[in-house]
């Protein structure tokens, strides 16, 4: 655990590293000139370059200063949302419970949040009979997957009623009516991936 621990910190701390390096290639994919930015935030043209050559550290106001002028975040310049690329792996034991409706059907999240994430990836547990009610929610139009790790399942999409048996794969447009029922008489699980995209 303290190794697993030391290693996160490690990847934190190179992350926090690389600053300088993302502001630069930020301010020059915007193509701002190192006087330019200097002149917008007050600070010498000598003290960016510095910042951008890990030589200097700017405090927390310039910083957000320099964010603003190059149009992102000061999580994106300090490498915040990279921390999923440095710890990829969510162990079984420490999966996240989400929701659960009153059928029992519960929701877990297979992977560790990261604003930045382009899908979400979920296990369902269905207990015996139980359906998507409060489960498979969204607000925005998305598509998805599902994969039938385990059980049957009988599915509505608009007017169409489908069977969904282990194995089984089911990709489909969130726009569209969906509801599932756990239908084999016993529990079943369901790996859900959504994706962020509106396309």
């Amino acid at each position: 655990m303290e190794s697993n621990t030391y290693l996160f910190t490690t990847a934190i701390l190179l992350l926090m590293l690389r600053m300088g390096e993302r502001i630069r290639k930020r301010r020059e994919y915007l193509d701002i000139y190192t006087s330019d930015l200097a002149t917008s935030i007050g600070v010498s043209s000598s003290f960016i370059s510095q910042i951008e050559r890990d030589k200097a550290s700017p405090s927390i106001l310039t910083l957000k200063k320099i964010a603003d002028v190059l149009q992102t975040t000061v999580g994106e310049l300090i490498g915040e949302y990279e921390t999923l690329f440095a710890n990829p792996l969510l162990k079984a034991h420490e999966r996240k419970f989400v929701r659960k409706n009153e059928q029992g059907t519960r929701l877990y999240l297979l992977s560790h949040h990261d604003p930045k994430k382009g899908m979400e990836t979920f296990l369902i547990h269905f207990t015996e009979n139980s359906d998507s009610t409060h489960i498979m929610t969204s607000i925005h139009p998305r598509q998805e997957f599902c994969y039938v790790l385990k059980g049957t399942f009988s599915v509505i999409l608009n007017t169409k009623e489908y069977t969904l048996e282990q194995g089984d794969g089911f990709y489909f447009h969130s726009s569209y009516y969906h509801f599932f029922t756990s239908a084999g008489g016993e529990d079943a699980q369901l790996l859900w991936v959504v994706n962020h995209n509106s396309s």
